[in-house]
């Protein structure tokens, strides 16, 4: 009885806090915990619309069918629910807003509003996520939005860091050059800043550079999927495209390389930030160095 009334509370619970936010579920078949083709592609797409929220927080629950020992449903559950965790994470999700990944075990029969058994414990076999977006921001007053500028322009702009002395060994990281989740094109915001430092790359023909590429979120230090070509190699990706940017704004490709630095370094802080582009000082020549100037 006590089991009984706890399911439904989650039940109602669950429901109501869903009105709020925005859900989606994962189904498994009997007795496994690995995603299914089709419903990994499901949950993509349902990731896909997530590039452009600003997410609070991500609770993940799994549940099971009403069969087998309660021991092994609370087990299976939590397996269902951690490799949903896996998948969010390797495509971009920051784990900080994964707040919740709880096996909840089984759902009995009679939650569901539906007369074929098979067909409810089918729909029991799931794993829920829910999303709680971040409140919109309110728009900031004019005087605290000028004292912003003006701390903000105190700090050099990348191309102009790359007009002045650099050195063999500096890394010059490509601020405000942001990227989509999962994906390795610039955010549109972002394009008059790369155009900036490709300009400024382009007069300073004395300096050879690697250009590096970076992820944020997934675990073990590994790269994240390109959700475009589906490989796990979103890091390199974002460096072969500011690579092939540069190229086209007449930057020398014997002056660049490219590498992709997984989620080796990460920054710290919004993980919008993880995803980013730095570069490498490799070479500096001298006598191109004073031509140049």
């Amino acid at each position: 009885m006590n089991k009984l009334f706890t399911l439904t509370i989650l039940f109602f619970v669950s429901i109501t806090y869903a009105q709020n936010n925005i859900t989606h579920e994962v189904y498994f078949e009997t007795d496994k915990y690995e995603v299914i083709t089709t419903e990994e592609n499901r949950l993509l797409l349902f990731i896909s619309g997530l590039a452009d929220i600003d997410i609070e927080s991500i609770a993940i629950f799994g549940f099971c069918d009403d069969v087998g020992a309660d021991s092994y449903n609370q087990k299976l559950s939590q397996q269902r629910a951690e490799a949903i965790k896996a998948i969010l994470s390797n495509h971009e999700i920051s784990e900080n807003v994964i707040t919740n990944v709880d096996g909840k075990g089984e759902i009995l029969l009679k939650i569901v509003n539906e007369t074929n058994v098979a067909k409810i414990r089918g729909l029991n076999r799931k794993v829920q996520i829910i999303i709680n977006p971040k409140p919109p921001i309110l728009p900031k007053p004019v005087e605290a939005t000028k004292k912003e500028a003006s701390v903000e322009e105190k700090k050099l702009e990348t191309a102009e860091v790359i007009k002045g002395d650099v050195k063999v060994g500096d890394k010059i990281r490509f601020e405000n050059i942001l990227f989509k989740t999962g994906y390795s094109v610039i955010n549109p915001e972002s394009k008059k800043t790369l155009n900036d430092i490709a300009d400024a790359l382009v007069e300073r023909e004395d300096i050879y550079f690697t250009i590096e590429g970076h992820v944020c979120c997934t675990q073990f230090s590994r790269d994240a999927i390109d959700r475009k070509t589906k490989q796990r190699n979103l890091s390199v990706a974002r460096a072969k495209f500011v690579y092939d940017y540069f190229a086209k704004k007449g930057v020398s490709k014997k002056r660049m390389r490219y590498l992709g630095m997984r989620r080796k370094f990460p920054l710290g802080g919004d993980p919008k930030y993880d995803r980013r582009v730095e570069i490498v000082i490799t070479y500096v020549d001298d006598k191109a160095k004073k031509i140049s100037r």
